[in-house]
């Protein structure tokens, strides 16, 4: 059974995870494409991450990223390779999403990148109601990136 916890970004298996994170999407996406938050981003304020465990294996992380204008950021969902197609993203999607609404947010948004390894994330995203959009924060459109975006209800 899988369980989610608010993560601090100490533990080896979490860091392995996010490192595996990283090198994927820098293996996938052109040079200067990659905008995961390295463990520095995903510990400073307004970010909170969450770890998807069963028992005391970590299958899954995730963050959001608050801007504080009733907007926020999806960033670092990955899922462990050994535990993928088991409903482990599905699963942390819907409490990043559920969470941001408890906070009062409006809307999320999202960049990733083009191409076959983006490909299971973004039938995720869109399935979940995500609909592709405009850049948003700090981010400019490029030939590789793409923006997602979901309305929030009150």
């Amino acid at each position: 059974m899988f369980s989610i916890h608010v993560d601090d970004l100490t533990s080896e298996p979490t860091r392995r995870l996010l490192a595996l994170h990283l090198a994927g999407m820098h293996a996938s996406s052109p040079p200067g494409s990659v905008f995961a938050l390295d463990l520095s981003g995903l510990t400073a304020p307004g970010v909170t991450v969450w770890s998807v465990r069963e028992g005391s294996e970590v299958v899954g992380i995730g963050a959001l990223k608050e801007f504080g204008d009733g907007s926020a950021e999806v960033k670092s969902m990955r899922t462990h390779p050994d535990h993928l197609r088991r409903g482990v993203a599905a699963l942390l999607l819907d409490h990043i999403a559920r969470e941001a609404r408890a906070r009062g947010l409006k809307r999320l948004s999202l960049e990733t990148g083009s191409g076959p390894a983006f490909e299971p994330a973004l039938a995720l995203y869109r399935k979940y109601g995500f609909v592709n959009g405009d850049a948003f924060a700090d981010y400019r459109p490029s030939a590789f990136n793409q923006f997602l975006h979901l309305k929030l209800p009150a």
